[in-house]
């Protein structure tokens, strides 16, 4: 009890000496902390004096229960905590504390089991005290995790935003740069994809992603997708920022609309033939051509604009620097569009494994049906390497010109000397073809119009059986 009686005059002292040092001696001392605080604020006058109150009555209390000190614990634990209220309206409106200061709270928190009348309080409230010390360390970390979050939300110059697909190689996701705003897409590449697993060492990888994201970025095709960026990120991520597209890959094309005409997918495939010819020009096989990384797209007043994107497995030509920064004999591409030498995994390859490529995307926009069927990559693989396709109009109602079907089949030749020579030489073969309605620029237009009149953002889709057939290994 006279512990209790104690504290309470011990309370009401300094509530009286704060209320006295705002009010009445800041007029003889002039300090800066005094003058930096004066007046006190009007509430402030208010809780001091309810605070005096509060512990005056506490004191005469406190010496009035000593036979009853089971109420007096209670007693004295509601007037630590109406205190602590009161300090905490006080610091509220006076802007005592700062954000690494202490507040006094915590003193009188600290301070009162060891005035309580009983000893066992200290012990009873000591899980209390443990769990707000361990509160420390759930905030420290939800605080550090919070960072990473709004840091993996920016990569480089780019704010990250939705996802819009994946592919065998990574994700890609929306992005806008923080000063101009741009929209862009940002591909996040799998670091194992580029040699940099457990075997290799992560320099190299950095090294040969470099230089071949320089010399996709070198390409200025208006069919091939413009490279605005490429970086390491710290976790050794490997990105790709790219111009964001208003149109429709290829794949999603015909799953949504069916085979197209003939004339069609002929203007289509010319325009990409552009993409590859500067490319292969240049010495860069894509090695992953396939209707997802094909894109018919608005841009500008043009419609069936063609942009070949996903030049991440791009590879120049060998030389002995780029070898000994290349694994050798690593398998690359997508099953179902994979050149026979390609997938037998040989290592002089050229651009004629794009040309294969291309003559099976061909095929599947005037069929709507991969050249083989299979229900894993290796029996995929195998088919490609083995068996024979059947020309396109045997395996679609509409009319495929013979001039046409030769063209295809000649792009799909297991000997690669038995195919066009260049992409170059394919888009002229390509034009030469003729046909009773060709396809224009107003035929375009009213079929955008039509089926497409808003942009577009590809959509996931279950596309059933052609799913293992197609995703990247």
């Amino acid at each position: 009890c006279r512990r209790v009686g104690f504290a309470s005059l011990a309370f009401a002292s300094l509530w009286a000496f704060g209320l006295f040092l705002a009010n009445t001696a800041t007029r003889f001392i002039d300090t800066p902390m005094l003058v930096a605080n004066r007046p006190w604020p009007m509430p402030g006058s208010a809780i001091a004096a309810t605070g005096i109150v509060l512990s005056v009555a506490m004191m005469f209390v406190a010496a009035r229960l000593h036979n009853r000190p089971n109420l007096l614990l209670d007693l004295g634990l509601g007037f630590e905590v109406v205190t602590a209220f009161l300090i905490g309206l006080l610091q509220m409106w006076y802007g005592s504390v700062e954000a690494n200061g202490l507040s006094w709270i915590a003193i009188v928190i600290l301070v009162y089991p060891s005035i309580a009348p009983k000893a066992e309080a200290v012990f009873a409230f000591a899980p209390t005290y443990f769990t707000a010390l361990l509160a420390v360390l759930p905030a420290k970390i939800i605080h550090g995790l919070g960072r990473q979050v709004r840091k993996a939300k920016e990569l480089g110059a780019y704010k990250l935003g939705d996802p819009i697909g994946k592919g065998g190689m990574g994700e890609v996701l929306h992005a806008e740069h923080r000063l101009l705003a741009r929209p862009a897409a940002i591909k996040i590449i799998r670091p194992e994809l580029l040699g940099a697993g457990p075997a290799a060492a992560q320099h190299v990888a950095v090294e040969r992603f470099k230089r071949e994201a320089r010399a996709a970025a070198s390409l200025r095709s208006p069919h091939t997708i413009d490279l605005y960026d490429f970086g390491v990120a710290e976790d050794g991520t490997f990105y790709y920022v790219m111009e964001l597209l208003d149109g429709v890959g290829f794949e999603d094309l015909i799953d949504r609309f069916g085979p197209l005409p003939p004339e069609r997918a002929v203007h289509l495939v010319q325009q990409a033939c552009d993409s590859l010819a500067e490319a292969h020009a240049r010495g860069l096989i894509h090695r992953d051509i396939k209707p997802s990384n094909i894109h018919a797209a608005r841009l500008g007043l043009h419609v069936d604009f063609v942009k070949v994107l996903d030049f991440g497995l791009v590879k120049a030509e060998q030389s002995r620097e780029q070898t000994m920064l290349t694994q050798p004999h690593m398998t690359t591409g997508t099953p179902a569009f994979m050149a026979p030498e390609l997938a037998l995994g040989e290592p002089d390859i050229d651009g004629r494994v794009d040309i294969y490529a291309l003559g099976a995307v061909l095929y599947w926009l005037l069929t709507g049906q991969l050249v083989f069927a299979a229900d894993t990559p290796i029996k995929m693989m195998h088919r490609h390497i083995s068996d024979t396709p059947e020309p396109p109009s045997t395996r679609t109602e509409l009319e495929v010109p013979l001039e046409l079907d030769e063209l295809v089949l000649a792009c799909l030749a297991k000997d690669p000397d038995d195919r066009p020579a260049t992409a170059g030489d394919l888009g002229r073969r390509l034009a030469e073809l003729r046909f009773e309605e060709p396809w224009s620029e107003e035929r375009a237009m009213r079929w955008w119009e039509t089926h497409l009149p808003e942009p577009y953002t590809p959509a996931k889709c279950d596309k059933g059986e052609l799913a293992p057939a197609m995703a990247s290994e």
